[in-house]
């Protein structure tokens, strides 16, 4: 795969064999994302679980201090009550089987997160096959099938992130901006490696934390030492 001038300027301040420690770690993630917008810096977390296992799934929901930068769009499920709460609450789009069509067949998907009421979920799973492979199926771990609408739009607002294993059982998560001074980078990612170390499965033999490699949108990954989060 050919790689732009500046990546490859930027790969060269990368030691790829090197594990580093998290301050020095976020402050060349920092110091190559080069592009001209503001990149978004990521965690890929691969784990030793073998997701294909429930008792070994990861998967939960964590609110990072500085949020992540991104406006967030929210869509509710939700229907009288609720519905009008989930507007007050500042939902970016509340419905409920009327948005049915419109998602399956017309292809809308305006939204990041989808929030949706216990009750509302019988009607959310005629989209799973929609929903299911993007990541935005409601889910109650990650606080997003709820009756507290409110609460849950407003920790999404606020910078509440989920995490799960995807099939090759790594985590990506999005930690903030380039433009986050390096100590709001660092209390993101701690408080993410807190929840990722709770949310550790009992059933789990061996070596939780396989690596951790932080990158920007263009820029090269940098290894992070994992062994001081054994």
């Amino acid at each position: 795969m050919k790689r732009g001038k500046k990546y490859v300027e930027a790969a060269k301040v990368v030691d790829r064999a090197t594990l580093y420690d998290v301050p020095e770690a976020i402050s060349l993630v920092k110091k190559v994302a080069v592009a001209k917008f503001d990149e978004t810096i990521e965690a890929h977390i691969k784990t030793g679980c073998d997701g294909r296992h429930a008792d070994q799934q990861i998967r939960g929901a964590v609110v990072l201090p500085h949020g992540t930068g991104k406006t967030v769009r929210v869509l509710v499920f939700a229907k009288n009550a609720k519905a009008d709460e989930a507007q007050a609450a500042g939902a970016d789009y509340v419905g409920a089987e009327e948005l049915i069509p419109k998602i399956q067949n017309e292809g809308w998907l305006d939204f990041d997160v989808v929030v949706a009421t216990p009750d509302m979920m019988g009607v959310v799973g005629r989209l799973g096959r929609v929903l299911g492979p993007k990541g935005l199926m409601p889910n109650p771990k990650a606080g997003t099938v709820t009756m507290d609408v409110a609460k849950a739009i407003a920790d999404i607002k606020a910078g509440k992130i989920e995490y799960r294993l995807d099939k090759t059982n790594i985590v990506h998560v999005p930690l903030g901006k380039a433009s986050f001074t390096e100590e709001q980078l660092s209390e993101n990612f701690q408080t993410l490696m807190s929840a990722i170390i709770k949310a550790k499965p009992s059933a789990l033999k061996g070596q939780y934390l396989r690596s951790i490699t932080l990158t920007s949108t263009m820029g090269p990954g940098v290894k992070v030492n994992p062994i001081r989060f054994m």
